[in-house]
C-alpha cells in the first residue's frame, strides 16, 4: 500500500457495533439494512469532520449576540453511491449532506462514466459510497473518470463499510492521494475474491436475494 494514501478507521464504538451486526450471519435482512445505513451515516460524519467547508457567522440569541459556525452552502457536494448496495450507505449519509447532488453508478455494467456529470464544479467535494472494497479493480475506472474531470486528492473521499488489504494496496499504487473511510480493514481475500472474514455478499443480504422462496 502506498505510504501516502490515507485510510481512516474511526475508533467509534457505534461503528464497531454496526459492523459486528453486518458480520453476523444471523442478522436479519431488515437489521442488516439498518446497520449498513448507520455505517454510512457515522462514516460520512467522520469523513466530513476536517473537510466540510464552513464559515463563522454572527447570530442573535433571545438574550445576546454571539458567534457561530454554519456549513458553507456555496460549496457544492456530489454523492456517488455505487449501485445497488452503495445505496444503503447513502441512505444513512443523506441526512448528513442533505443538499448534495447525487449521481448513481452501476460499475457492474462497465459504464463508469455513464452516470457522472460531464463537468464537476472546480470547488465541489465528491463522496463515493461503496459497500466494500475487495480487489479494488472495480473502482479504478470510476476514479479514472473522476480524475479526467479534475476530481482527485483533497476533493475526494471514498466511504466503504469494509476494505480488504489487497484492494487498498491496488488503489494506493494508482492513487496515492486518495482518502478512504472504512469501519475495518480485513487482511485477506479468498479464491473468489471475497473478503475474509468479511460480511458476505452485501447485495444479497441487503435485498433478500439469498432467502429461500424470496418471490413468495
Amino acid at each position: 500500500m502506498s505510504k501516502t494514501m490515507r485510510v481512516v478507521v474511526p475508533p467509534h464504538p457505534l461503528i464497531g457495533h454496526w459492523l459486528t451486526l453486518l458480520r453476523d450471519r444471523d442478522t436479519p435482512q431488515a437489521l442488516f439494512n439498518t446497520a449498513m445505513a448507520e455505517l454510512g451515516r457515522w462514516l460520512t460524519y467522520e469523513a466530513l469532520r476536517d473537510w466540510i467547508p464552513y464559515q463563522r457567522v454572527q447570530v442573535q440569541t433571545p438574550l445576546a449576540a454571539t458567534e457561530g459556525t454554519v456549513v458553507d452552502g456555496s460549496v457544492p457536494m456530489l454523492a456517488i453511491p455505487l449501485l445497488p448496495a452503495g445505496l444503503a450507505l447513502w441512505d444513512g449519509a443523506r441526512p448528513v449532506v442533505p443538499s448534495a447532488a447525487v449521481a448513481h453508478l452501476d460499475l457492474s455494467r462497465d459504464q463508469a462514466a455513464a452516470g457522472l456529470p460531464a463537468e464537476i464544479p472546480a470547488r465541489a467535494g465528491v463522496l463515493v459510497f461503496a459497500p466494500q472494497i475487495t480487489s479494488g479493480q472495480g473502482l479504478l475506472p470510476l476514479l479514472e473518470q473522476l480524475e479526467m474531470r479534475g476530481v482527485s486528492g483533497a476533493r475526494l473521499r471514498l466511504i466503504t463499510a469494509l476494505a480488504a488489504s489487497p484492494g487498498l494496496k491496488a488503489l494506493g499504487e494508482r492513487y496515492e492521494d486518495l482518502t478512504i473511510y472504512t469501519a475495518c480493514i480485513d487482511a485477506e481475500l479468498d479464491e473468489q475474491q471475497r473478503i475474509l472474514p468479511g460480511f458476505g455478499d452485501a447485495e444479497q443480504r441487503l435485498y433478500g436475494l439469498s432467502q429461500p422462496n424470496f418471490v413468495g
